[in-house]
């Protein structure tokens, strides 16, 4: 009997040297070693935002014969295409392009908004920024530029966000 009680006893004490270094090695894992994202000196430009391009082409006027030939459910004056553009999107820091792509519009007809999200690490300092952005169906140039000199302090996330009816790109 007694012989089985200090064995509990020596099993009670093993479960807590165990539970204690569990406890230890948890508090010392929570607290070091020390994890930094990015470097500390080093700011964020994100660019995000989605946006819709133009349709891929106009909208026509169907002719009587036409309306005609179509079911009377389907009678439509104006024939509308779904598919849209893709976007082009460029971002230059002091006249360096550090990103450029053509977005293609989502959902299964090309029909939906084109989206982008990219983030740049770059060393605090005094940039100058420019966002051109092409929606319609040009050629060359872009139907949106936004140029500004920024200030990225060390830490800080600059967000460009894109939105056409308030006037183009903005800095939140």
């Amino acid at each position: 009997m007694a012989d089985s009680r200090a064995t509990a006893g020596l099993r009670i004490a093993a479960q807590i040297v165990v539970y204690a270094a569990f406890a230890v090695l948890l508090g010392y894992f929570s607290v070091s070693p020390t994890y930094t994202q990015f470097n500390p000196e080093y700011g964020v430009i994100k660019l995000s935002f989605s946006h819709a391009g133009q349709p891929e082409t106009e909208c026509r006027r169907r002719t009587q014969a036409q309306l005609e030939e179509l079911a009377p459910n389907m009678r439509k004056a104006m024939d509308c295409p779904r598919r849209r553009v893709a976007l082009l999107v460029e971002l230059e820091l002091d006249g360096d392009r550090i990103y450029r792509d053509e977005l293609p519009p989502s959902g299964l007809s090309g029909d939906g908004t084109s989206t982008v999200y990219q983030d740049f690490r770059v060393p605090a300092g005094r940039y100058t920024l420019v966002a051109r952005l092409r929606d319609s169906r040009r050629e060359q140039g872009f139907d949106w530029t936004f140029e500004r000199t920024v200030d990225i302090s060390p830490r800080q996330n600059l967000v460009i966000d894109f939105r056409a009816e308030t006037g183009g790109f903005k800095i939140l």
